[in-house]
């Protein structure tokens, strides 16, 4: 018999790691509804041609297809199987694939749904996406992501509150030294467009995008890969530099140099300059930084680019996004502008086990666990639990008459704060036992008063 096992890239979730991660999601999902988000879920299968040729040529063959139900040979390519020609033969045997993100669903959402939503329209959505990474450190075949968009409005003030956002949830987390780093494609556009290789963006951003994996000398490495000039490498090399300069001001004059000739370019600048100035005073002053190396390889970005990264985390950047002038052009409506920004779950809980940030007792699943004393006591019993539960206490009852010892010993394993009980004697006596597992303290109270006592002691 073969031992039980997951693919690779995917996780189980025990009951203290769950409680976690819901501490985690339930902390992202209140900062969505606090900016006025409105929920919204889309299905983990999408059609294939919905996803292909949305993430660039790198992202699409990450993208994990759904071989046809039934006899998924019977209307393959022939020729293309008899060649092994994967390429040609996947889309005749897939018609279906696993989501590889939240925000091309989101657009196929849109325009599916654009006579039913009020623009502009605000939705969050935390879902599961999956994607054929090569599994690592900080890096699953399987993970959740928490997005939050808003479509329908050029204004740069979207941009804005959705810095705050990442100030106020990752601040709420504790995240230590956060930096929000920002940067502008059409900045890059800009630049592609004075080093003559307007028609190559795409090329040159993947390349750029591989600075922290690969260093300067790789991004270098690549550009040459790919077949760019010396003209353009060394064009590159000088950008890749201006993160050493000592502030936002002195790398957006270095840029404002470089693009004076780019309207495109220019305007990229100055949008970025306007965000730094909106956040000055405010609670993201300090955290967002202007990087004109970061690139971020998706297509669909047009403006404004967002990454998060973590001084001394252990994975790279931990939440990502941007604008985008036409996601739901590809789906038949065009000139619809939105931006978007989503929090990397799973990568956040990896920062906040890494220094230690969760609150204590996040892992308790319940507050109270009563204890049976006999089976004479058992309809009193049912009437306590049904008490503390009216009153708010997660209440278990343990199911078993067993030992007092064993039950002790159950309530230590899981961690629960207190237990309760009443034998004969207590029930002689129209009394309850409390016990404090973690003060190993034990009192007797009235049986009225039960559930007030707890209250004061829980409090």
């Amino acid at each position: 018999m073969n031992k039980p096992s997951i693919p690779k890239g995917t996780r189980d979730f025990g009951p203290v790691v769950m409680s976690r991660r819901n501490y985690i999601l339930n902390t992202i999902r209140r900062g969505f509804e606090r900016h006025g988000f409105a929920p919204v879920e889309t299905p983990a299968m999408e059609n294939l041609s919905t996803l292909t040729g949305k993430y660039g040529e790198e992202g699409d063959q990450l993208i994990f297809r759904i071989l046809n139900n039934g006899d998924y040979l019977a209307k393959a390519d022939v020729a293309a199987l008899t060649d092994r020609n994967s390429k040609v033969l996947t889309p005749s045997i897939a018609k279906k694939a696993l989501r590889y993100d939240l925000t091309v669903p989101f657009a196929r959402f849109v325009v599916m749904s654009r006579n039913d939503l009020s623009f502009p329209f605000r939705r969050y959505q935390i879902q599961t996406v999956w994607r054929g990474d090569r599994p690592g450190r900080g890096r699953y075949q399987e993970f959740t992501q928490c997005d939050a968009d808003i479509i329908g409005t050029e204004s740069l003030v979207s941009e804005f509150d959705l810095i705050q956002l990442f100030t106020e949830v990752l601040t709420e987390l504790g995240i230590p030294g956060f930096q929000i780093v920002l940067n502008d494609r059409r900045i890059l556009a800009g630049m592609a467009e004075k080093w003559g290789v307007s028609d190559r963006l795409t090329d040159l951003t993947v390349a750029m995008d591989k600075l922290d994996k690969v260093g300067s000398s790789g991004v270098d490495d690549e550009l040459a890969l790919r077949g760019f000039s010396e003209h353009v490498r060394s064009g590159v090399q000088e950008v890749l530099r201006w993160p050493e300069l000592a502030s936002d001001a002195d790398r957006l004059a270095a840029t404002a140099a470089l693009l004076a000739d780019s309207d495109q370019g220019t305007q990229g600048a100055r949008d970025v300059e306007q965000l730094l100035a909106w956040c000055a005073g405010r609670s993201a002053e300090g955290h967002v930084v202007y990087d004109p190396t970061l690139a971020r390889g998706l297509n669909y970005y047009t403006g404004a680019i967002f990454e998060v990264r973590v001084p001394d985390a252990p994975v790279g950047s931990i939440c990502g996004g941007g604008r985008y002038a036409d996601l739901t052009g590809i789906f038949g409506w065009p000139d619809v502008s939105g931006v978007g920004i989503s929090f990397g779950a799973d990568r956040i809980y990896d920062v906040c086990e890494h220094f230690g940030l969760f609150p204590e007792g996040q892992e308790v699943a319940a507050d109270v666990l009563v204890l049976r004393m006999d089976e004479a006591g058992t309809t009193q019993d049912l009437q306590l639990v049904d008490d503390l539960r009216a009153a708010g206490f997660r209440t278990v009852l343990y199911p078993e008459l067993a030992k007092l010892k064993k039950q002790l010993k159950y309530a230590l394993d899981v961690n629960v704060p207190f237990v309760a009980f009443a034998g004969e004697e207590e029930r002689a006596e129209g009394a309850i036992t409390i016990k404090d597992m973690h003060a190993r303290e034990e009192v007797r109270v009235a049986r009225t008063e039960a559930v007030a006592d707890l209250k004061r002691r829980s409090s």
